[in-house]
């Protein structure tokens, strides 16, 4: 399994450690801002663990988020009630960029992957009670969509 997870990013942990990747990303994009972000995320995936052809998942999901910053952080924004955006946890402000992105741009992605997704990153890269507040944030999101939320929306 190891080795598949190394060649094949279309499995669920190669799919789950291209999302951890972008989720990076994006924390460091906001923590160290570049002129280019394109070229940074490129810098950024060229150094990771794996070879770069494995991490074409996040960067697709990094660049996607580079597009819709706006969008995005508009809708993180309006979800979390009683909270800035400047309030939020770091790293639970980039778990909820990737997982809104994924909602709200790629219909190809069923938005509660993307919840659980969100979930499991919370878990492992934040506090106990991250999770609950991500979920919390996304579930608000999660109304308003208006597509199916356990299939994809092609």
């Amino acid at each position: 399994m190891a080795e598949e997870t190394q060649t094949n990013p279309s499995n669920k942990a190669g799919r789950h450690a291209n999302r951890a990747a972008a989720m990076q990303f994006i924390y460091m994009a906001d923590m160290n801002p570049a002129a280019d972000k394109n070229a940074q995320a490129a810098d950024f995936f060229s150094k990771r663990e794996h070879d770069r052809q494995f991490y074409s998942f996040a960067e697709e999901l990094a660049s996607g988020w580079l597009e819709h910053a706006v969008e995005v952080d508009g809708a993180i924004a309006k979800a979390a009630k009683n909270w800035k955006i400047a309030r939020i946890a770091k790293v639970d402000l980039a778990i909820l960029r990737l997982a809104v992105y994924e909602m709200l741009f790629r219909n190809d992605i069923p938005p509660i992957v993307s919840i659980n997704e969100a979930i499991d990153l919370s878990k492992e890269f934040s506090g106990p009670d991250s999770k609950r507040f991500v979920n919390g944030v996304l579930d608000n999101i999660k109304g308003s969509l208006g597509r199916p939320l356990r299939t994809p929306n092609m």
